[in-house]
């Protein structure tokens, strides 16, 4: 979250080049593998949750929010993610309001291409010249000359890849976004889309027990590309008190939470979930998975028993 857009982030990236915990989207910006997904700092007590979640106000404490995102920031976290359908641009808000004293220090990612029509609906809309709009929105929003990463929030199938992806190229060559993600996307979609710009991250859907998106995880490591899981702690019926992950996270001394992250941290140098939690007890749980070192075996056989319980 930037308008300097060289000189604090250079030496940021010297400091933190060698650190296993750190991944460089673009190649140039160093993020810690843990980040922070903000989609849940909205709506209040009582309303639907995860998937069905509807995203549709801004938080019901205000304060609260400001206060967690901030002991984000203090407890490592230089990552955050948002977008322009959360709560109808009062999640880039609430994100620019909090971490407006840390600058160069915190990166933020944002995402346009969603239409909320209501509380319950997602209809992705890929016109670029609403592509171009949003984004300039989100920039006063977030009160920044450019947005550190920038997804396409769905492909919209109404309009060609090339006409998304050259609105967001466009906008990367005015030096209002420093790079572009995908979200939900395929192997086959993101090398379509590699076709007209460059892509430095890939948001998709995955944890320990949906691993649908496995392929994309594999590709974007062979390309450099950040892999960014999204809902990265919901583990399934295997994760119960005398279930495997369990069972791994007394071995290794974390909770089966830290365990299912770090699994996912194991799974490759590119991977950079971002869960999100309104609880600052969650939060440091979450951030101490970077310390969590799973071995080969406890790798594969959360791998395994994972795969069992899917089935």
């Amino acid at each position: 979250m930037t308008n300097d857009t060289h000189s604090t982030n250079a030496t940021r990236g010297t400091e933190l080049l060698h650190d296993p915990n750190v991944f460089h989207i673009g190649g140039d910006l160093p993020v810690r593998r843990i980040g922070y997904g903000a989609m849940r700092l909205a709506d209040g007590p009582g309303d639907p949750t995860g998937p069905e979640a509807r995203i549709w106000t801004g938080p019901a404490d205000r304060p609260a929010a400001l206060r967690l995102l901030r002991t984000a920031v203090e407890s490592g976290v230089n990552l955050f993610d948002t977008a322009d359908a959360y709560a109808l641009g009062a999640g880039e808000e609430l994100l620019a309001e909090a971490l407006r004293p840390y600058g160069d220090e915190v990166a933020v990612a944002t995402k346009v291409g969603n239409l909320r029509p209501s509380p319950t609906e997602w209809v992705p809309l890929g016109h670029p010249a609403y592509l171009r709009q949003q984004t300039e929105l989100s920039l006063r929003r977030l009160g920044t000359e450019r947005i550190d990463l920038l997804y396409l929030h769905r492909l919209d199938p109404d309009y060609p890849v090339a006409e998304q992806l050259g609105a967001l190229k466009g906008l990367q060559e005015e030096g209002k976004v420093r790079h572009i993600g995908l979200s939900e996307v395929t192997v086959e979609q993101l090398v379509e889309a590699e076709r007209t710009a460059p892509v430095a991250a890939v948001q998709n859907l995955y944890n320990l027990a949906d691993r649908g998106h496995d392929p994309v995880v594999d590709h974007t490591a062979g390309r450099g590309i950040a892999f960014v899981p999204f809902f990265p702690i919901a583990m399934g019926g295997h994760a119960g008190p005398d279930g495997p992950v369990a069972r791994v996270a007394r071995e290794v001394g974390a909770t089966p939470a830290q365990t299912a992250l770090a699994w996912l941290l194991r799974r490759g140098p590119h991977v950079v979930p971002i869960p999100g939690t309104s609880s600052e007890r969650h939060l440091k749980e979450n951030m101490g998975a970077l310390g969590v070192r799973l071995s080969d075996e406890q790798f594969a056989r959360l791998a395994a028993a994972a795969g069992e319980d899917a089935s």
